[in-house]
């Protein structure tokens, strides 16, 4: 797989893995054994980044990553995120917490958990309005030069904040929600982005599997399933928005691929710097995704593509009022 380079000059593979879903969000967990096996099997196919969070569990996660990429080390970047509040392994109803202590408390966890000496790229999980984001940006700098931490990363900020933070220590990468039906970043988040050289890794980047066509108004999740409380996943929503798919399914079988590779190749089109990190824990998607880095739309393709999804007005919000509410922008 072909290359691309973050902010300060991080270079990661053109696609990374998200790795949540293998432990968190999705239903129950896969296996310790299945989700090694899926993480080792993205690092033969030329995925060199891998996003974890203390969270996703909340710590499992930061566990089985760190065992599968225990024999690739000299290989890969890991990537982990702080600031949620966790108290005896359960994460506090909308507790953030970035105070710098907690911040150095997490960065020595996570090390540890991940069985690294040094973690690749550190996000702050979420704004924490309570927390001034220079006194965030100054305790990760002091991280990494002790040693313990090489890049610094914000997830879900605003300008504002991408710009006060970036000002104290370098931003590597912003990573937020990007795709065919959530592009709220276009309109600031990536001038700014660009005019700073800051990276963008877009999570969710297949809208959470709903473009990849496998999702439909029929579809059960399973309990535990973080998409059966997204108010774009209610049944009527799903079907008003099979548009979308249908849209992403013509150009597909044009080219000869599938949409859920339409979709990703399109992101990576947008702009050189941005990494999309789609999430399985299914080897042949995996490999699905992957061939997507080699998806070559053409002008008329991508032009076709924003054009139509411009027309296509997406029902359902993004997320219930309470989880938006964690988003500090």
């Amino acid at each position: 797989m072909h290359t691309r380079t973050l902010g300060n000059g991080l270079e990661v593979s053109a696609l990374g893995l998200g790795c949540m879903g293998i432990s968190h969000g999705l239903g129950p967990a896969a296996s310790h054994a299945d989700g090694v096996a899926v993480i080792r099997a993205a690092v033969e196919a030329g995925v060199t980044l891998f996003d974890t969070a203390e969270v996703y569990g909340p710590f499992v996660n930061e566990e089985v990553v760190g065992a599968a990429l225990a024999p690739y080390r000299d290989r890969v970047v890991i990537a982990t995120k702080f600031g949620f509040a966790i108290d005896g392994g359960v994460r506090q109803s909308g507790g953030l917490d970035s105070r710098p202590e907690h911040i150095r408390q997490v960065a020595d966890a996570s090390l540890k958990r991940l069985g690294v000496e040094t973690i690749d790229l550190f996000y702050q999980h979420r704004v924490d309005p309570q927390v001034p984001i220079e006194d965030v940006a100054g305790t990760v700098g002091e991280l990494i030069a002790a040693g313990k931490v090489r890049h610094f990363g914000l997830s879900e900020a605003g300008v504002e904040i991408i710009r006060r933070a970036h000002a104290v220590q370098p931003v590597t990468a912003l990573q937020s929600e990007y795709s065919l039906w959530w592009r709220e970043p276009e309109a600031e988040i990536l001038p700014v982005l660009e005019e700073l050289g800051i990276g963008f890794v877009p999570f969710s980047p297949l809208g959470r599997g709903f473009l990849t066509g496998k999702i439909d108004q029929s579809t059960e999740f399973t309990p535990g399933d973080i998409r059966s409380s997204l108010p774009r996943f209610a049944p009527a929503a799903r079907a008003a928005n099979q548009a979308l798919v249908d849209l992403l399914t013509a150009v597909a079988a044009r080219r000869g691929a599938k949409p859920g590779q339409v979709a990703l190749a399109w992101l990576l089109a947008r702009k050189p710097w941005i990494v999309p990190i789609p999430g399985t824990r299914n080897t042949g998607r995996l490999a699905e995704n992957v061939a997507a880095a080699d998806l070559a739309l053409t002008a008329e393709d991508l032009t076709e593509i924003t054009e139509a999804a411009a027309r296509i007005q997406v029902q359902g919000d993004r997320y219930p009022e309470q989880m938006q509410r964690m988003i500090n922008r």
